[in-house]
């Protein structure tokens, strides 16, 4: 009876420890990185006249003047360049940034580097991670259209996925859905100005209110035996925050169609353990948690039986 208890007991606390660890992991912090679309088409008008871009500068400022003032921004754009730099709003607590008058510089033309800009978003949400494992780390790509370097996107796009960092794809004006929208985690359309500002107002909703925890980590942990609540904590710290490897493409692979990653039966050798390490940490440390649980409780019985005899 005493090892049946202390098993249930010990499995539950653990399973409420690695419950609160991943809501932790995407509620902490909010961070989030705009890849804002100005691409010449942008200067297209929509459904009520408004040109896309004013559109998207439009809803842009109106969301970001709501957000709470320590809620870590940055705005990266395809082609505007202000001093030289994409960053349009480098990353920061939106409170403190004079973003305003940057967003409102941002103007319409060239092509649709989605591929190159996604890999420069996802290295800086990736460097934050370093320094804060927890948090929210989103991707907001917001476009009128399909990328000019499809090669690259589909070559990025897989580790970006598998380093765990949320992608939310809002198409501006598309008769289509944008090929992305099967793979983000959320897709979205806006046809108007009033539907991209409320597209963009819930992607930021959804990621603020990822943080839904109001106890410490060291609270929920004290209920788990010696040793196993250190060793449930590394195993729920392994997480990729290498910047996104550098592919190497000829120019015809930079000229063809955009194709879909290959689904999980079609990835061998490295590619199915990175994506399991990355993608599958909680089920990794739950696994991990129960062995440990189970040696540490049934070690415990064979000690107080031998003790006893």
């Amino acid at each position: 009876m005493w090892i049946g208890r202390n098993v249930r007991t010990t499995l539950a606390c653990g399973i409420v420890a690695i419950s609160f660890l991943a809501a932790r992991a995407m509620g902490a912090d909010n961070n989030v990185v705009v890849v804002l679309d100005d691409s010449g088409s942008m200067k297209q008008p929509m459904a009520n006249g408004t040109l896309r871009i004013d559109a998207a500068k439009q809803a842009l400022s109106a969301v970001l003047s709501q957000l709470p003032a320590d809620t870590r921004v940055g705005v990266l754009a395809l082609n505007t360049r202000l001093e030289g730099e994409p960053w349009i709003v480098p990353i920061g607590p939106i409170g403190a940034a004079n973003w305003q008058d940057r967003i409102n510089g941002i103007r319409a033309e060239g092509g649709t580097m989605l591929g190159q800009f996604s890999k420069v978003a996802a290295d800086e949400l990736l460097k934050l991670r370093t320094a804060d494992r927890y948090g929210s780390y989103r991707l907001l790509i917001v476009t009128d259209g399909e990328a000019t370097d499809p090669a690259v996107l589909s070559s990025y796009l897989p580790d970006i996925l598998a380093r765990g960092l949320t992608l939310d794809v809002i198409g501006v004006s598309m008769a289509s859905e944008h090929s992305l929208s099967s793979l983000a985690h959320s897709y979205r359309s806006a046809d108007d100005a009033e539907s991209l500002t409320v597209a963009i107002s819930e992607v930021f909703a959804e990621t603020a209110g990822d943080d839904q925890s109001t106890q410490s980590d060291f609270e929920l942990l004290q209920g788990l035996e010696d040793g196993v609540a250190e060793e449930v904590l590394k195993s729920l710290a392994v997480v990729n925050n290498d910047p996104i490897k550098e592919v190497q493409l000829t120019s015809e692979q930079g000229s063809a169609r955009f194709q879909l990653p290959p689904s999980p039966d079609q990835v061998t050798g490295g590619s199915i353990l990175g994506g399991f390490v990355c993608c599958c940490g909680t089920i990794f440390g739950l696994f991990a948690l129960a062995v440990i649980v189970v040696r540490a409780v049934f070690g415990k019985g064979q000690d107080n039986g031998r003790r006893s005899r």
